[in-house]
């Protein structure tokens, strides 16, 4: 539980400071997604953009916690 905390919160924060600041540069009705304008509304839009970043924050916080485990970590025997 402690390990999916360590991911969840500092990747939810980021996140949220990566929406504002995205959201403060690029207007959401100006979007366009492959070739075509985003016909979402507003709140959808910014709800899209933040769940977006967070699942990319997020998955780059895995990746850290992954590549910090020890050989001894990744090389326990399985029990049954």
């Amino acid at each position: 539980m402690m390990k999916w905390i360590q991911v969840l919160w500092p990747s939810f924060l980021i996140a949220g400071i990566g929406a504002i600041i995205f959201f403060t540069v690029v207007d959401p009705q100006e979007l366009y997604f492959m070739g075509e304008p985003v016909h979402f509304s507003l709140l959808a839009t910014y709800s899209i953009g933040f769940i977006s970043l967070w699942i990319i924050c997020a998955a780059s916080s895995l990746l850290t916690i992954f590549l910090q485990q020890g050989a001894d970590e990744l090389n326990k025997p399985q029990s049954n």
